[in-house]
């Protein structure tokens, strides 16, 4: 459900919501970059971060685009690689669970609220940008399938999206910089649109997937038979290990 065996090219064909989302995300991030790296020949990129990022009082002026656009900006290295890499581990189930339009709908709908608590609980001189309320957003839809809708979820990968997103939430309080209401309130969005989003959705491995070239076709038969064998749960306990020391990594090196 989480471990990504795919080549470039299957992945896009299978998910083209999350390759379009992460593409712009490192599109606006090298846009906004690219004055600095050119001594301000090219301003356009600080154009596009003046107009996008979050801020409290443009949108009490009406600005309400701002609600939206920091969803898809980010400003570091760190920041769009930590969020891209998370999207692309965890987005991936979701568009197929629920379909494109339906995850679109679900991961927008997350960040802005999470953008509209901070709006409201935040002062107004504050200025925010990044994707960690949507993607936050969609560790609530897996909250709610591990507490309501345990048949779409199996034991092992529960208990994987249970430890990052504890972790996850440790270090929303303990690293500076961060966005602790987006983060929570992503959380708590997701969770509460789970129900509307999950009504007719099936089991990950019950939806076929596009074969790259060289990758044998799935067929949901051969998942079932080995998705509960010890060693698939060794691989994705340790792909869990894997992905915590990552996350750790990359926090530290964050400066925000």
């Amino acid at each position: 459900m989480f471990i990504r065996n795919e080549t470039f090219y299957s992945f896009r064909k299978n998910y083209p919501l999350i390759t379009g989302i992460v593409a712009i995300h490192f599109l606006l991030f090298l846009w906004m970059n690219v004055s600095n790296w050119t001594n301000g020949l090219i301003p356009l990129g600080g154009f596009i971060f003046q107009l996008g990022v979050g801020n409290n009082y443009a949108v009490a002026t009406g600005e309400f685009w701002r609600l939206v656009t920091p969803i898809f900006l980010h400003i570091g290295a760190g920041h769009v690689l930590f969020n891209s890499f998370s999207l692309v581990l965890f987005g991936p189930a979701l568009e197929k669970m629920l379909g494109k339009f339906k995850f679109l709908i679900a991961y927008l709908s997350a960040g802005i609220l999470a953008n509209i608590a901070t709006f409201i609980l935040t002062g107004p001189g504050y200025t925010h940008l990044g994707a960690s309320g949507a993607i936050f957003g969609l560790f609530g839809i897996y909250l709610y399938m591990i507490w309501k809708r345990k048949d779409l979820i199996d034991a092992a990968n529960a208990q994987l999206i249970l430890v990052i997103l504890i972790l996850g939430v440790v270090m929303t309080f303990l690293n500076p910089g961060i966005n602790i209401t987006a983060h929570i309130f992503g959380l708590i969005s997701g969770l509460a649109l789970a129900p509307l989003f999950l009504t007719n959705a099936l089991p990950f491995y019950a939806y076929p997937s596009t074969a790259g070239h060289g990758e044998a076709t799935f067929r949901s038969s051969r998942w079932k038979m080995k998705r509960f064998s010890a060693s698939s749960f060794i691989r994705i306990i340790g792909w869990g290990f894997i992905i915590l020391v990552i996350i750790g990594i990359i926090n530290r090196l964050l400066q925000w």
